[in-house]
């Protein structure tokens, strides 16, 4: 979910709680159109299980629960009225129009606080697979294990393509990708796979441990994270070198 569609959420969820629940009212009959006891609780649990969902699934961390709760009773207590009014607004211990401000400013520290912790990771790890597995590495940063060098044949060239079986994990253990038999230009993907990939030669396997400055750096999505290190296990099948397409012949007039 994007940070926009966050706040907009969270506005929504104040604007409609702060309704709180209207006396029931009218005949019999037409309060038998109103949802069940049973849809009600269901309606109340999937509404909590959505709010979990956006603070797990976009690195809100370890909330204040009580101040959670806190703002929840806030709105549930409010007095009806227009959304984010002068009037409204003055019932809530921060003032719900700030949300945006507040709220991005939280995330951007968290961003911040888990890329650093993932690159400090991830660097101490490099450096011990390094040491224990007597890997090799290039100047890029890149650590590799070779465990099979194949053939003679390498990838050379930036628009080679390769066919591939592999395994992509983060430094904890954490499978995030996995394909085989897969195809692909080495200028297409990360520069870890443009730059790993002509280390090996076709037939071969190899451990490929990338830097996040080579993978997806700061920008990594939700199941990678900012600045993570990632860890490749591949076997290189194929290798097709580049060929020049061949010149269109010129059109007669």
């Amino acid at each position: 979910m994007k940070i926009s569609k966050i706040f907009a959420a969270a506005a929504l969820a104040i604007a409609v709680v702060s309704c709180g629940s209207p006396k029931v009212e009218g005949s019999k009959e037409i309060q038998s159109l109103l949802p069940s006891k049973g849809e009600v609780d269901s309606t109340s649990y999937l509404l909590g299980v959505n709010f979990g969902l956006v603070i797990t699934q976009n690195g809100f961390g370890n909330l204040n629960m009580s101040q959670l709760q806190k703002g929840l009773k806030d709105a549930l207590n409010a007095k009806e009225g227009e959304p984010m009014d002068s009037v409204f607004v003055k019932q809530f211990k921060i003032d719900p129009s700030q949300m945006n401000m507040i709220i991005n400013g939280y995330l951007q520290k968290r961003t911040a606080y888990e890329g650093a912790l993932n690159k400090e990771k991830g660097d101490i790890f490099r450096r011990d697979f390094y040491a224990k597995n007597s890997a090799d590495s290039t100047a890029s940063g890149i650590v590799y294990l070779i465990q099979d060098s194949g053939s003679e044949v390498h990838a050379v060239s930036d628009r080679d393509t390769v066919k591939v079986n592999y395994r992509g994990t983060l430094i904890d253990g954490k499978e995030f990708d996995k394909n085989e038999g897969i195809t692909f230009p080495l200028n297409r993907v990360i520069r870890g796979w443009t730059e790993g990939m002509k280390l090996v030669g076709e037939g071969g396997k190899i451990t490929l441990v990338i830097p996040a400055e080579l993978a997806y750096g700061e920008r990594g999505p939700r199941n990678i994270g900012s600045n993570s290190t990632l860890i490749f296990d591949v076997d290189l099948l194929e290798v097709h070198p580049y060929v020049e397409p061949a010149p269109v012949p010129a059109k007669k007039k």
